[in-house]
């Protein structure tokens, strides 16, 4: 099911996070040459991409909304 980018932070590994607007978490990295999205590298490209739809497969198999850790940083700024 397609669900747009609400928000973004980094996981415990750095690695960045869109926030979906279902609630789900899913990663967005950037590793040429097997993933290729410059635009996470920036918060410039970050903030373009809100609202941009991804594909949860976690509503498709109607999984429950991910939360943060109680421990975890609050999410990072685009």
């Amino acid at each position: 099911m397609e669900q747009a980018i609400a928000g973004y932070h980094r996981d415990e590994e750095g690695h960045w996070v869109a926030e979906l607007r279902c609630g789900h978490f899913q990663h967005v990295r950037h590793q040429p040459p097997f993933i290729n999205r410059p635009w996470v590298t920036t918060a410039a490209g970050r903030q373009a991409m809100l609202g941009m739809m991804l594909n949860c497969k976690k509503c498709d198999r109607g999984e429950p909304a991910d939360r943060l850790a109680p421990d975890h940083p609050s999410p990072e700024e685009t």
